[in-house]
């Protein structure tokens, strides 16, 4: 087993089970479970000290942790980052509308706008920490396996949501999960692990495109500052059961205009990098692709 690999099954074991152990803490020391528990900080915050730690101390390095910017020649990345969650948000909204399965009456733009920039900053911070774990370690270390991109929207996805479970299922208020989706946790849970695999597609890929974390994580403070509390907050209501179609943050909709547009993503990277790898003086395409996992004849088909 090459280090590779066996320090993403470390990643992997330790993410997967912080959650847990954290639920264990909270119970020996008979603590609320909430989202200010003690349990609840060991899940936020385990997978990236373990990322850390294997960076130090089993020979990850720091070389592929992405936190250059970028900026020359990815500033339309970042552009875009910003403006997807708003577009399609607004989109579905518009959608919903006409169908009668929104109700914005409630809509207050003062307020929206005001929860939306306060809470820019600490979603910040958090994005910061959880991208550098999800695409700046876990994404980054299954490139160089060589990995397809279905594959890599999988597990990535997959663990990702997974990693979610002991939050869904204990430490999201049973309230704030109500007002997204009105079901039991267990069926919240298996959509929203779904919902984050369909999501991974466009974060991954955006990644890819800026061979940066900021660029996700950007997109992912707007996503929260932005669509969590339009639901939770009560500016707009949507009708009894079309929460699973047109629902801004788990809508199956919604999920499918995120995975055409990561596939859209997709597409241009690859034809750019297959641009930029055009072959002179009659050299082989193939021949010509550096072999780290990135772009391989492989991997131009999605499956």
């Amino acid at each position: 087993m090459n280090r590779t690999i066996r320090n993403i099954i470390i990643f992997v074991f330790v993410s997967l089970s912080c959650g847990w152990f954290g639920l264990f803490i909270d119970k020996i020391i008979e603590s609320r479970l909430n989202e200010e528990s003690l349990g609840m900080g060991i899940w936020l915050i385990l997978p990236l000290v373990t990322t850390l730690l294997l960076r130090i101390f089993a020979g990850d390095g720091w070389k592929d942790i992405g936190l250059k910017l970028n900026i020359k020649g990815n500033i339309k990345w970042y552009i875009i980052s910003f403006i997807i969650f708003p577009f399609v948000t607004i989109f579905i909204l518009i959608l919903g509308k006409i169908f009668g399965w929104i109700n914005i009456l409630n809509f207050k733009a003062k307020a929206y706008l005001a929860g939306f920039i306060g809470t820019l900053g600490v979603n910040f911070i958090k994005n910061f920490f959880e991208e550098s774990v999800w695409r700046g370690y876990l994404t980054t270390k299954l490139l160089k396996t060589k990995i397809k991109d279905i594959w890599l929207y999988i597990i990535v996805g997959g663990i990702w949501g997974i990693w979610h479970l002991p939050y869904y299922l204990f430490f999201l208020p049973h309230s704030a999960m109500y007002e997204v989706l009105p079901v039991g946790r267990i069926v919240f849970a298996i959509i929203s692990i779904i919902t984050m695999v369909f999501w991974s597609v466009m974060f991954i890929e955006l990644y890819r495109l800026t061979e940066s974390i900021w660029s996700v994580v950007l997109l992912h403070t707007v996503e929260d500052s932005l669509i969590n509390h339009l639901i939770i907050d009560g500016h707009i209501i949507i009708v009894s059961g079309k929460e699973i179609l047109v629902s801004p943050i788990i809508g199956v909709i919604t999920s499918l205009l995120y995975v055409c547009i990561g596939l859209i993503l997709r597409y241009y990277r690859v034809k750019n990098y297959w641009k930029k790898s055009k072959p002179s003086h009659n050299r082989s395409v193939t021949a010509s692709l550096p072999y780290d996992g990135s772009v391989t004849a492989r991997t131009l088909c999605v499956m």
